[in-house]
Order: structure tokens, then C-alpha cells, then sequence
């Protein structure tokens, strides 16, 4: 049998204090988090108030005498650089249309419901004022119960008419019936059980007398697999048409949208807001945090000094310390992301002056090796943090790439290879789409050794088709 026994051991052991995890935890909130968790700690302790707003009419006096100022001493004044630097901001941003296969500006794409009722809401309320017979109601609540977010209905008229009974006796043509009611309803396609019938349901709606609509029907019904595919020609040979009525056919079909039910998926927009900005001046490129974003909270003074030693006070000296440790975080917060967003800057200048083929590769490691931070410390700030840079706003991740090793020894960025895959699928000669291995080579003469597999998984990513699929895209167009 063991006794037991005093032993004294010397140990390290990392202790996590409440001021380091409340450090940690907001260093990784977004901005719009972080506003929520100050206004929370502002309604719960006393000790903490809100910053007023500098009065807009004393900021423009104040303005004005220093530009008086500034004219009697012959001094250049600071709003000049201002508007220098505001020309900057005019440099066209890395938009998604920038890209030679974009598909923004289609014109199939509708406008985003923002009332805030879902597809089956809209379609019961159609429902409502269509005054159909009690039964056949019934059977329309059923119909609308299956058909999904997409505007596709799921279920059989069959599986539909035992739903509803035994309350509702009914068979599959009485389905039917109310299916065609519910297929007149807004958006237009909607209930239709395949793409065919949901396209041949959005013609139906066009007038009879629109040129090329018969032909249309019939692609619809019968040949949209070879409009899938893009073979044209396959197409102009089954239905005996020339080539302007299959390109006007092509176009009533096109505008159809195949997902009725997709403009009542997408929620309301939802806008970046910047933590820091980058701009460029004549030293160089500046780094500043965003002042708008920042919480404007401070301690209060006044209740800061009124507290004693008294045990009454023993709540209000804990508020005081938590506010304390919630203003220093704040401080630690802002310090590190300008930390770490200058040694993004400094590092990705290239980018900010050439674009993405000039991107350098970068990891977590290179900027918690420059700033002397660990990698996770990065891994928080870079998370749902953006920066605002003359070529448009972005996340601080996206400055991080793979390396690929070149020729003469350094490293190409990955970014930097998709954005030169871009540019050479954009300039390749029309009906001659370059492959995979002809960009690999042309990649490799630039030294840039990328294997054929590689530029397809980054041809891929870009959402660009094979050469196949671009050359007959180009022959039909």
C-alpha cells in the first residue's frame, strides 16, 4: 500500500489571464462584431461612454483657418494632397468583370427579392387570389408544400393526390388541373417538374407573333442537351434551320431563366466595411486605420473618480477594471492589424502598383517572422479584416499565396498564375483557343516551370472553360 507523501516540483506552465483571452477573442471579431460587443459591454457597465462625434461646423472651421493659414504663409495646404491622393481612388477596381468569362451583365439575371418573403410565401399568396373552389385550394397548398426553393416541383401528381386524402378525394389529371393554375403564377417556370417544361412554360408567356419562338419551343422540348453541350451545328441539322434562326432561337432560350425560384433565395446586400486604408503619397504607400470602424468608447471620468475604498464600491472598482481591460484590448487590437496590415503592404507594393500578376507569395509565417508574433496571432487578425487599396477593397487573406518555385531560384506566386493564365486565355487568337499544355509552355518560356495539371486546376478555379468548349462558344458567337 502506497502512502502518501509532499513532493515539491519546479514547472512552466502557461496561464491564460481573463485580460489575454479577451485580448484574443476580440483581436479575431470582424467589425461589425466588435461594435455589437462594445455596445454590450456599454449598456452593462457603467463605467464606459460613448465618444461624441466631432461637431461637423467646428471641423469645417477649424478647416477654413487653417486654410486661411495656410495661404498667409505660403504654405502648400493638406486638402491639395487630399484631392491628389482622391485621383488614386479613381483607379478601376479587380471586379469581377474584369474577367474575360464573367457572366455579369447576363441577361437573365433578375433583381433579388428583398422583401423578405421566401418563394412559397409568394406563391401562397397567388394562391389566395387565384378564388379557387375549396378542394381544388386544398390541392394548390399541397402543390405549393412541393415545390422546392428553386421553383421545381418534386413530387408526382400521384404522391400529391394521396397526400391530400382521404380530406380530399381527388386523382392525378385532378392534380393536374390545379398544377396548370399554379404554373400561370409569378416567377414565370415555376412548378415545372424539368428544365424543358420549366423553358417551354417561360415561352409560353411570350407573344405568338415573337420571331423565332416555334423554334425556340421546340429546343426547349426536344434538344436541350445539344444546347448544353454547344453543338451547333448538330443543332441547325436536326431541325433543318438556318444559322440566323438557330441564333435567334439560341437567344429566346438563353433568356429564360432554368431556377424561377433564385431571385428569392439571395438575402440583402451586405457591404464590406474597411479597417484600414491604403493610400499612396509621395513617400511611399500609407497605411492608416479606419476611423469609422473603430468603437468610440472611453472611461468615465467622473465615476472613475468618485470610487473609494468603501466595501459599497466593490462592484463599481470591478466595472472599472473590466473597463480597463476591454480599453486596453481595444488598443492591442488596433495596434497589431496596423502592424500586420503595414507588413502587407510592404511586402505586396507590387501588386498595388502592377496588379495581380505582380502579387509576391506571402505566408503566415513571413509577416509573423517580420512583426514578431506568432502565426496564430495572424491567422485572427487576417480573419474577416479588410483593407481598402486604390484597386478595390479586399481581405487580408487574399495577399496570402502558395509559392511556386521558378527558374532563376524565387518564388511565383499562385495569384500571380491564375492572373497570367487571364490575360493569355484573353489574348489567344479567335477560333484558336490555347490548351493547357500550350499555356504550360508558354508559362515555363516566361520561367515559370507549371505543369499541364496545374494550369488546368487553375483554369478551373477561374471559371474558365477547356479549349474545347471555348473554341465552339467562339464559332457560334
Amino acid at each position: 500500500m502506497m502512502k502518501p507523501s509532499l513532493q515539491l516540483r519546479i514547472g512552466q506552465q502557461l496561464a491564460m489571464t481573463p485580460q489575454l483571452q479577451q485580448a484574443i477573442r476580440l483581436l479575431q471579431l470582424p467589425t461589425a462584431e466588435l461594435q455589437a460587443q462594445v455596445q454590450q459591454a456599454l449598456d452593462s457597465n457603467v463605467m464606459l461612454e460613448a465618444e461624441e462625434e466631432t461637431d461637423p461646423t467646428t471641423t469645417l472651421e477649424a478647416l477654413t483657418d487653417e486654410r486661411r493659414e495656410d495661404a498667409e504663409t505660403g504654405e502648400a495646404a493638406e486638402d491639395e494632397v487630399v484631392v491628389e491622393i482622391g485621383e488614386e481612388w479613381s483607379e478601376p477596381t479587380a471586379a469581377e468583370s474584369e474577367a474575360p468569362w464573367s457572366r455579369s451583365g447576363d441577361g437573365d439575371a433578375e433583381l433579388a427579392d428583398e422583401s423578405g418573403h421566401s418563394l412559397h410565401d409568394h406563391l401562397a399568396w397567388q394562391l389566395e387570389l387565384a378564388h379557387l373552389p375549396p378542394p381544388q385550394l386544398e390541392i394548390g397548398r399541397a402543390i405549393v408544400d412541393a415545390i422546392n426553393d428553386d421553383g421545381y416541383l418534386t413530387e408526382t401528381a400521384e404522391a400529391i393526390a394521396a397526400a391530400v386524402a382521404p380530406e380530399i378525394s381527388t386523382d392525378a389529371a385532378g392534380v393536374e388541373a390545379v398544377l396548370a393554375t399554379v404554373q400561370q403564377f409569378d416567377p414565370a417556370g415555376v412548378g415545372a417538374r424539368s428544365v424543358a417544361e420549366c423553358v417551354g412554360l417561360q415561352l409560353a408567356q411570350l407573344d405568338p407573333a415573337t420571331p423565332g419562338l416555334a423554334a425556340a419551343r421546340a429546343l426547349a422540348r426536344d434538344h436541350l442537351e445539344l444546347v448544353a453541350s454547344q453543338q451547333f451545328s448538330l443543332l441547325q441539322r436536326q431541325m433543318h434551320c438556318s444559322h440566323d434562326e438557330l441564333d435567334v432561337a439560341l437567344a429566346l432560350v438563353r433568356s429564360c431563366h432554368p431556377r424561377p425560384g433564385a431571385a428569392f433565395q439571395a438575402g440583402r446586400t451586405e457591404y464590406v466595411v474597411p479597417d484600414v486604408f491604403v493610400r499612396r503619397t509621395p513617400q511611399g504607400w500609407s497605411v492608416e486605420l479606419n476611423g469609422a470602424a473603430l468603437p468610440r468608447v472611453r472611461l468615465n471620468d467622473s465615476y472613475a473618480g468618485m470610487i473609494t475604498r468603501a466595501p459599497d464600491h466593490a462592484v463599481l472598482r470591478t466595472q472599472l477594471q473590466e473597463a480597463r481591460w476591454l480599453l486596453r484590448s481595444l488598443e492591442i487590437r488596433n495596434e497589431t492589424m496596423l502592424r500586420v496590415a503595414r507588413s502587407i503592404v510592404e511586402r505586396q507594393h507590387a501588386f498595388l502598383e502592377s496588379g495581380e500578376e505582380a502579387m509576391q507569395p506571402m505566408i503566415l509565417r513571413d509577416v509573423a517572422e517580420a512583426i514578431e508574433m506568432h502565426e496564430s496571432t495572424i491567422s485572427r487578425v487576417t480573419t474577416g479584416k479588410y483593407m481598402h487599396t486604390p484597386r478595390g477593397v479586399y481581405e487580408f487573406r487574399f495577399f496570402f499565396s502558395s509559392q511556386v518555385p521558378a527558374e532563376d531560384g524565387t518564388g511565383v506566386s499562385s495569384t500571380a498564375i491564375r492572373a497570367k493564365i487571364r490575360r493569355l486565355v484573353a489574348q489567344e487568337p479567335p477560333g484558336r483557343p490555347l490548351s493547357d499544355h500550350q499555356i504550360a509552355a508558354m508559362l515555363s518560356g516566361d520561367g515559370i516551370p507549371v505543369a499541364r495539371r496545374t494550369v488546368a486546376k487553375y483554369r478551373e478555379a477561374l471559371g474558365i472553360p477547356p479549349s474545347s468548349e471555348r473554341r465552339r462558344s467562339k464559332t457560334c458567337s
